[in-house]
């Protein structure tokens, strides 16, 4: 039996060129694990970084990747918090 998954298209807000990833991972992992290898898809540090909506809602990150999905949709944005307020 094959696990549903969901896939995420993560944006780096905070360069200039907002090169982005997508991210297929299953729907019961936790999202803390998304943030983290998106983080480190980017070479920034997953403890300074936060994800938001599209529509700039911060999602927190204790909740399962099939929640998220969910409650914010495919396409997310992930800036370094020194950059939080500047973009």
């Amino acid at each position: 039996m094959s696990e549903n998954k969901v896939t995420f298209k993560i944006t780096l807000t905070s360069h200039p060129k907002q090169p982005f990833r997508t991210i297929k991972v299953p729907e019961n992992a936790p999202f803390t694990a998304v943030l983290k290898y998106a983080a480190e898809e980017f070479s920034i540090s997953a403890d300074t970084s936060a994800i938001l909506s599209n529509d700039g809602i911060g999602i927190n990150p204790s909740q399962t990747a099939g929640t998220v999905w969910l409650k914010y949709g495919s396409e997310l944005r992930i800036i370094p918090r020194d950059k939080v307020g500047s973009f």
